[in-house]
């Protein structure tokens, strides 16, 4: 399956996007999360969203893939530009409403683009989040893991961004920490990924660090119960950033909406594993 490749140019940016499938399909737009890019949505996954009825866009955020990307360590934007750009990416593709899918900062920005944009959001899907977005105080639901407290406590030394192969394997270790620890992690299936998205990334250096670096905005827990999309939370059972109780607390903000909890999954796009149970919720068929 090859999907149509897309240049969309909104709010001042080239955003990088890929359509699969039929254009008569129920529109779905897949979000990305913070330093990945639009391969992190494997193209099987893709296509079995497809052959669901779907027609589906993943695309490259700020910083990300083959979008553009700002100075290391300076992004001059927010998170309320990229909520901004995914609207201006449906205005673009003519695509007045769409189903989304957001995964971590992308969960974040989909929660937003509900609030700020009810009227571009047919259903909303949040993977891997929690109420109100990354980088504010909850101090009603569980911290961070100690063991991932303990890698973020490490200095460990960026990569030099133009050898290749250290990347990879930076990437690969990144990647590591965030997956479940019940689960056997596949180091050659991720170098293969990692070499991937090297490849793909217009400056893998910006992708990596500044969508950590963007500015949240003012929290908006207390605004997630004005959410009037069909929404289903899909929250991995050993996510050691956001705890199960992060996903199962947003599913109780949102009126309505369905929880998903994924065994032996961590902090990580949906694994092979759980898409028999994943695809199926997401297409509306699941009995959640």
């Amino acid at each position: 399956m090859r999907g149509t490749h897309h240049i969309v140019r909104t709010n001042g940016v080239e955003l990088s996007a890929e359509a699969f499938g039929d254009p008569v399909g129920t529109p779905l737009l897949l979000i990305h999360g913070a330093g990945h890019s639009m391969l992190a949505w494997d193209e099987e996954f893709v296509r079995r969203l497809v052959a669901g009825g779907r027609y589906v866009i993943r695309y490259d955020s700020r910083d990300a893939g083959l979008s553009t990307a700002f100075p290391v360590g300076e992004p001059p934007y927010g998170l309320r530009d990229l909520v901004a750009d995914a609207a201006g990416l449906l205005d673009a593709l003519d695509l007045p409403a769409a189903e989304i899918v957001g995964m971590s900062q992308g969960a974040a920005v989909a929660q937003l683009l509900a609030l700020d944009h009810p009227d571009r959001v047919a259903a909303l899907a949040l993977a891997s989040s929690t109420p109100g977005g990354p980088g504010h105080e909850q101090p009603d639901l569980p911290p961070i893991t100690e063991a991932l407290l303990a890698v973020f406590a490490e200095d460990t030394p960026v990569p030099d961004w133009n050898d290749r192969a250290a990347v990879v394997e930076w990437l690969v270790e990144g990647e590591s920490p965030f997956a479940a620890p019940s689960r056997p992690f596949d180091t050659d299936a991720m170098r293969a990924w990692a070499g991937r998205v090297v490849d793909h990334a217009r400056d893998i250096a910006a992708q990596a660090t500044n969508p950590f670096l963007i500015d949240a905005g003012a929290p908006w827990r207390d605004r997630l119960g004005a959410i009037t999309a069909p929404t289903l939370v899909l929250h991995g059972a050993e996510d050691p950033l956001f705890p199960l109780e992060h996903g199962r607390a947003l599913a109780a903000e949102i009126p309505g909406a369905r929880f998903l909890a994924m065994e032996r999954t961590g902090h990580e796009v949906f694994p092979r594993e759980v898409w028999s149970e994943v695809v199926p919720a997401l297409l509306g068929r699941g009995q959640v």
